[in-house]
Protein backbone atom coordinates (compact mmCIF):
# COMPACT_ATOMS: atom_id res chain seq x y z
CA UNK A 1 0.00 0.00 0.00
CA UNK A 2 1.06 3.59 -0.48
CA UNK A 3 0.86 6.46 1.97
CA UNK A 4 2.07 10.04 1.93
CA UNK A 5 1.26 10.27 5.66
CA UNK A 6 3.52 7.61 7.23
CA UNK A 7 4.26 9.09 10.67
CA UNK A 8 2.74 6.91 13.47
CA UNK A 9 2.04 9.91 15.69
CA UNK A 10 -1.54 9.45 16.99
CA UNK A 11 -2.57 7.09 19.79
CA UNK A 12 -6.30 6.40 20.09
CA UNK A 13 -7.67 5.30 23.48
CA UNK A 14 -11.30 4.64 22.42
CA UNK A 15 -12.80 1.33 23.56
CA UNK A 16 -12.55 -0.28 20.13
CA UNK A 17 -8.93 0.73 19.50
CA UNK A 18 -7.97 -0.48 22.97
CA UNK A 19 -9.48 -3.89 22.18
CA UNK A 20 -7.85 -4.33 18.79
CA UNK A 21 -4.61 -2.57 19.76
CA UNK A 22 -3.57 -4.93 22.50
CA UNK A 23 -2.36 -4.43 26.03
CA UNK A 24 -0.87 -0.93 25.67
CA UNK A 25 -4.34 0.55 25.93
CA UNK A 26 -4.29 2.31 22.56
CA UNK A 27 -3.94 1.77 18.82
CA UNK A 28 -1.88 3.68 16.28
CA UNK A 29 -3.51 3.83 12.86
CA UNK A 30 -1.92 5.32 9.76
CA UNK A 31 -3.59 6.68 6.62
CA UNK A 32 -3.08 5.15 3.17
CA UNK A 33 -4.59 5.09 -0.32
CA UNK A 34 -7.15 2.25 -0.40
CA UNK A 35 -6.54 1.71 -4.13
CA UNK A 36 -2.89 0.87 -3.48
CA UNK A 37 -3.62 -2.03 -1.10
CA UNK A 38 -2.49 -5.45 -2.32
CA UNK A 39 -3.34 -8.45 -0.15
CA UNK A 40 -1.73 -11.87 -0.32
CA UNK A 41 -3.50 -14.69 1.47
CA UNK A 42 -6.90 -12.96 1.50
CA UNK A 43 -8.53 -16.23 2.64
CA UNK A 44 -6.80 -15.77 6.02
CA UNK A 45 -8.33 -12.31 6.50
CA UNK A 46 -11.43 -11.69 8.57
CA UNK A 47 -13.58 -8.59 9.08
CA UNK A 48 -14.94 -7.27 12.37
CA UNK A 49 -17.60 -4.55 12.64
CA UNK A 50 -17.63 -3.08 16.14
CA UNK A 51 -20.86 -2.40 18.00
CA UNK A 52 -20.88 1.03 19.61
CA UNK A 53 -23.78 2.12 21.82
CA UNK A 54 -25.90 -0.74 20.47
CA UNK A 55 -25.30 0.09 16.79
CA UNK A 56 -23.00 -1.74 14.40
CA UNK A 57 -20.33 0.52 12.94
CA UNK A 58 -19.95 0.52 9.15
CA UNK A 59 -16.16 0.59 9.63
CA UNK A 60 -14.60 -2.75 8.69
CA UNK A 61 -11.69 -3.79 10.90
CA UNK A 62 -9.65 -6.32 8.96
CA UNK A 63 -7.66 -8.89 10.91
CA UNK A 64 -5.67 -12.09 10.39
CA UNK A 65 -7.83 -15.15 11.15
CA UNK A 66 -4.72 -17.21 11.91
CA UNK A 67 -3.07 -15.02 14.56
CA UNK A 68 -5.76 -12.42 15.35
CA UNK A 69 -3.59 -9.41 14.48
CA UNK A 70 -5.41 -6.23 13.53
CA UNK A 71 -4.35 -5.24 10.00
CA UNK A 72 -6.33 -2.17 8.90
CA UNK A 73 -9.62 -0.29 9.10
CA UNK A 74 -11.69 0.61 6.04
CA UNK A 75 -14.84 2.72 6.27
CA UNK A 76 -17.33 3.03 3.37
CA UNK A 77 -17.93 6.66 4.38
CA UNK A 78 -14.35 7.38 3.19
CA UNK A 79 -13.88 4.69 0.50
CA UNK A 80 -10.59 6.03 -0.86
CA UNK A 81 -8.77 5.59 2.45
CA UNK A 82 -7.59 2.73 4.60
CA UNK A 83 -6.04 3.02 8.05
CA UNK A 84 -3.39 0.35 8.58
CA UNK A 85 -2.51 -0.56 12.14
CA UNK A 86 1.07 0.67 12.63
CA UNK A 87 2.05 -2.55 14.42
CA UNK A 88 1.22 -4.60 11.32
CA UNK A 89 3.40 -2.56 8.94
CA UNK A 90 6.69 -4.28 8.10
CA UNK A 91 8.26 -1.29 6.35
CA UNK A 92 10.31 1.11 8.48
CA UNK A 93 8.23 4.05 9.71
CA UNK A 94 9.63 7.49 10.54
CA UNK A 95 9.85 8.65 14.16
CA UNK A 96 7.21 11.35 14.80
CA UNK A 97 8.30 14.68 16.32
CA UNK A 98 5.35 14.55 18.74
CA UNK A 99 2.69 12.12 19.95
CA UNK A 100 -0.98 13.07 19.84
CA UNK A 101 -3.19 11.22 22.33
CA UNK A 102 -6.90 11.17 21.37
CA UNK A 103 -10.17 9.90 22.86
CA UNK A 104 -8.77 10.27 26.38
CA UNK A 105 -12.32 10.60 27.71
CA UNK A 106 -12.58 6.82 27.23
CA UNK A 107 -9.18 5.86 28.66
CA UNK A 108 -9.28 3.52 31.68
CA UNK A 109 -7.57 4.70 34.86
CA UNK A 110 -4.84 2.03 34.65
CA UNK A 111 -3.39 3.53 31.46
CA UNK A 112 -0.73 6.18 32.04
CA UNK A 113 -0.53 8.77 29.27
CA UNK A 114 2.80 10.59 28.90
CA UNK A 115 2.70 14.34 29.45
CA UNK A 116 5.05 17.22 28.82
CA UNK A 117 6.85 18.45 25.71
CA UNK A 118 6.14 16.32 22.66
CA UNK A 119 2.74 15.13 23.90
CA UNK A 120 -0.59 16.70 22.88
CA UNK A 121 -3.89 15.58 24.48
CA UNK A 122 -7.49 15.56 23.24
CA UNK A 123 -10.55 14.25 25.08
CA UNK A 124 -12.18 13.31 21.75
CA UNK A 125 -11.16 13.58 18.09
CA UNK A 126 -9.08 16.64 17.20
CA UNK A 127 -10.24 18.89 14.36
CA UNK A 128 -6.97 18.21 12.53
CA UNK A 129 -6.97 15.15 10.25
CA UNK A 130 -3.99 12.83 9.79
CA UNK A 131 -3.28 14.54 6.46
CA UNK A 132 -3.57 18.01 8.05
CA UNK A 133 -1.12 17.03 10.81
CA UNK A 134 1.44 15.89 8.23
CA UNK A 135 0.95 19.18 6.33
CA UNK A 136 1.36 21.23 9.53
CA UNK A 137 4.73 19.57 10.15
CA UNK A 138 5.90 20.21 6.58
CA UNK A 139 5.99 16.51 5.66
CA UNK A 140 3.61 16.98 2.70
CA UNK A 141 2.30 19.96 0.74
Amino acid sequence: MESNTPYPYMRCYCSICRKVGGSGGFAINLRADAGSLKVQGAEAKGIYNATIDGETSPAERHFCKQCGSHLWVWDPRWPGLIHPHAGSVYSPLPTPPETVHIMLEFKPDWIEVPEGPGHVHFQRYPDMSIEDWHKSKGFIE
